[in-house]
């Protein structure tokens, strides 16, 4: 399955590392990523595959957003056939 993961935060050293480093300690395989800074602000969208991702993904979803929390990142994940059909135009 794939999926869409978003994390959000005000601009620090070492957020791509952290999420990346989350992603890849799960077995979550990053397809394609984006990222851009709006003045102090962080964005980064990523789709990620998550085929050996051993966790069910609402356990992951909440462990993303726990992790995320402990360094003030916003982190989401969706998958990415509910983000394309509430997309769709």
């Amino acid at each position: 399955m794939k999926a869409i993961v978003s994390v959000f935060a005000k601009d620090a050293r070492g957020i791509t590392a952290y999420v990346t480093s989350l992603l890849a300690e799960r077995d979550i395989n990053i397809l394609d990523i984006s990222q851009t800074l709006m003045q102090e602000y962080f964005a980064m969208i990523m789709l990620v595959d998550l085929e050996a991702c051993p966790l069910p993904f609402h356990e992951l979803a909440k462990e993303l957003q726990d992790k995320g929390a402990e360094r003030a990142l916003d982190i989401h994940i969706q998958r990415s056939d509910i983000f394309e059909a509430m997309h769709r135009i």
